[in-house]
């Protein structure tokens, strides 16, 4: 763990100088010095200590590198194909939450056949008009609306506009989330 390099980091940005972290913590400079050349690993009780003073959750300090923010250049995101023709922008897939793009053909689906699978669903309509179904309800969708569901209640989204719908859609579920 790198602990004593991210305490540096966010001192040094914050523009906190070693004294003034010692003063405010109570702790030596040259503990300090050690800590933040990860020579020594502080207590979790003074690690919660420096990060009140920095103003940083103490989780954030403990964090390993790639457990951190993760970013996805607009090059470098990943796709795939639902029900072999429907191209699908993975944004961000954090655990069990994942973040798409979807761009909806007009009159798709030509055959409605509703799906269900685990977890939970959020919507954004960015472009188009959309029916969205999920069960015995259904919603006429425009740019700006939201909805939510179950993924597990069988659900279909049908672009009933007369341009290609544009889709953001958040999804979580545990079972992901457990890499099963």
């Amino acid at each position: 763990m790198d602990i004593g390099t991210t305490i540096r980091t966010i001192r040094k940005r914050k523009g906190i100088t070693i004294a003034q972290l010692c003063e405010g913590t109570g702790l030596s400079k040259g503990f300090m010095s050690q800590v933040e050349n990860n020579k020594t690993s502080p207590s979790i009780s003074t690690l919660d200590t420096i990060a009140k003073y920095l103003n940083v959750p103490l989780a954030y300090l403990v964090l390993a590198k790639e457990e951190r923010m993760r970013v996805v250049r607009k090059d470098e995101r990943q796709t795939s194909l639902f029900r072999e023709d429907l191209k699908v922008e993975h944004l961000a897939d954090e655990g069990g939450l994942r973040l798409m793009m979807i761009e909806i053909p007009v009159g798709y689906p030509e055959k409605e056949e509703p799906h269900a699978h685990d977890g939970e669903e959020c919507h954004l309509v960015l472009r188009g008009r959309l029916l969205a179904q999920q069960g015995e309800d259904m919603v006429v969708l425009e740019e700006g609306d939201t909805f939510s569901w179950k993924s597990c209640v069988p659900h279909l989204v049908k672009n009933i506009g007369e341009e290609p719908a544009l889709l953001l859609i958040a999804s979580y579920s545990e079972q992901r989330k457990e890499g099963m």
